[in-house]
């Protein structure tokens, strides 16, 4: 980024590389992100999440991991909520997992769905220490079959609070079709990465990595699909990267 000194010519400044490994804000600078990161997340953040988060960055998969800012800004959106039932699409090592599991009260649940139980284990310590891995039920495998299962039980119907999905984009809309039934009227799902690294708005020429290329197809036609989904409420938000919120209506 160019910036212009006082006597009219340009230099060159170099942005500051990131502290945080793996890191996805959508922020232009990263000066202004190290400073709400140190302001107001890493002060505020628990111990557990600290480790946890430390722990990932070393993991060679580390750019899979929620931010530590959207980390913060779950564990407070599911208090204001009160919520005490939810669910959680893509776990990876528990990062967001463990965000939720200490917002929700003593007896909350959280059905945690991933085809990697291995990753989630990196984890899985550092929730028994915090003492919240009670709240957890973890099951290994393709979150969609276990969803048909339980959109055929009529008991499930509107039970979820709130619902996290960070998974498998290509599925997202595959996702939502089944979700709007399981989440109460006045719940709450959250879709991570609705802003793709930027790439949405990225001219068809861009360089951009295979696997930003090969989604942004997926993650278009999901913003396209619930902009118009008249059965939620929705609000885009520039945290992390990108997550849009959907209260159910109807």
């Amino acid at each position: 980024m160019a910036a212009v000194n006082s006597g009219g010519s340009e230099e060159i400044s170099q942005p500051a590389k990131h502290q945080e490994v793996g890191h996805k804000s959508l922020l232009q600078s990263d000066a202004l992100y190290q400073y709400i990161l140190e302001t107001s997340v890493y002060p505020r953040e628990p111990a557990p999440m600290k480790e946890l988060r430390e722990v990932t960055a070393k993991h060679p998969w580390n750019l899979m991991t929620t931010s530590a800012d959207e980390g913060q800004f779950l564990n407070l959106l599911l208090k204001l909520i009160n919520a005490k039932n939810t669910m959680e699409i893509g776990v990876y090592t528990g990062y967001s997992l463990l965000s939720t599991a200490l917002a929700l009260p003593d007896d909350g649940k959280i059905l945690a769905l991933d085809i990697n139980r291995q990753n989630y284990e990196i984890g899985l310590p550092i929730i028994e220490k915090a003492g919240v891995a009670h709240k957890i039920d973890f099951r290994e495998g393709p979150a969609l079959p276990v969803l048909d299962l339980m959109i055929e039980d009529e008991k499930f119907h509107g039970s979820f609070d709130f619902i996290f999905v960070d998974a498998d984009k290509d599925n997202y809309l595959n996702y939502h079709k089944r979700l709007i039934d399981l989440v109460k009227i006045g719940g709450v799902i959250g879709y991570d990465n609705t802003l793709w690294n930027g790439s949405l708005v990225a001219p068809p020429d861009a360089p951009l990595r295979k696997y930003v290329r090969y989604y942004r197809d997926f993650v278009l036609e999901l913003n396209k699909a619930l902009a118009v989904d008249p059965r939620v409420e929705i609000c885009q938000l520039p945290v992390g990267d990108g997550i849009t919120l959907c209260r159910r209506i109807s």
